[in-house]
């Protein structure tokens, strides 16, 4: 029993590490959660980071897919009550026990990921509204299952919820732009549509592909897209009202998207300038820290 519970709080402390080194901000908002959430919510971030990161860790895309179908695999098992040797889905296995979190919600996110590794890089979404809806399968749905575990039922949290999770999800998808182009030289989640209207796009053997021959469009393309997410925000904020006091923290992600919003708009939505990159989403650690405490504090997002 003792070697069973030291595990565990091994495979929880595993969690706090993995969200800490690849996704400080969050982590950061994590801290301010009340503690009947924050254990939950660090296994679910970890999770995240598992699967998010599946694709960029791989050598080969084959690879990363099959640790993305392995992770599926897992949430059955997990659901079957079978052990797995993993610390994250220990913690995960743990919290659903506790929490009773939704299978659908976990597959949901897994099979967002597997449907976009399965993508072609060179196939771009259409249409800003795709980019939505895999922003409200990962980063929204990741949010209701924070709110779960909290034990929070409102109409109206959910709503903010899949808002703030729809600007957060487009604006780090933005913030990547550099890091895929780097990997594979395509803007994939630049959608078509929009590309088009800014003069990126141009058709090479059949197929469309988007060129940089103006950094100008670009930037043009990006603030569009930012402005989608912007209208998220406020859309979140205008039910702040509505949303219970206990839930408020749940959604405090919404402050890392604003931060990373004004940082965009500081170099006229270049993504490739290089401030973007320097402390916490282009801000001073201590800076976005103090931000974050302050709106914690207030009970606002």
């Amino acid at each position: 029993m003792k070697a069973a519970s030291s595990s565990l709080r091994a495979a929880f402390s595993h969690c706090v590490v993995q969200v800490r080194s690849y996704d400080y901000h969050h982590y950061l908002c994590l801290l301010e959660l009340p503690a009947n959430m924050r254990k939950a919510a660090f296994a679910l971030r970890a999770f995240n980071v598992e699967t998010a990161r599946a694709m960029d860790v791989a050598s080969d895309p084959k690879i990363g897919l099959m640790r993305l179908l392995w992770w599926e695999e897992a949430i059955d098992k997990i659901y079957a009550n079978k052990l797995i040797e993993h610390p994250t889905a220990q913690a995960l296995s743990s919290v659903i026990s506790e929490s009773k979190i939704s299978k659908a919600w976990l597959k949901r996110v897994v099979n967002a990921r597997i449907n976009d590794a399965n993508r072609d890089v060179i196939d771009l979404p259409e249409s800003i509204e795709e980019l939505e809806k895999y922003s409200e399968d990962t980063a929204s749905t990741l949010l209701y299952m924070t709110l779960q575990a909290g034990g929070i039922k409102s109409t109206a949290v959910d709503h903010a919820a899949s808002h703030v999770g729809k600007a957060s999800g487009l604006l780090l998808l933005l913030k990547s732009l550099p890091y895929h182009a780097s990997r594979n030289r395509h803007f994939s989640y630049i959608p078509a549509k929009v590309a088009a209207k800014h003069g990126l796009l141009v058709k090479e053997g059949g197929r469309s592909e988007i060129r940089l021959d103006s950094r100008e469009g670009l930037c043009d393309a990006v603030f569009e897209m930012a402005s989608v997410a912007n209208a998220h925000l406020v859309k979140a904020r205008e039910l702040a009202n509505s949303v219970p006091v206990e839930a408020r923290k749940a959604l405090l992600p919404a402050v890392p998207a604003q931060v990373l919003l004004d940082s965009l708009s500081k170099v006229q939505f270049d993504v490739f300038d290089s401030r973007l990159a320097r402390g916490v989403l282009g801000k001073p650690p201590l800076w976005f820290q103090l931000k974050l405490k302050w709106y914690s504090w207030r009970g606002i997002y």
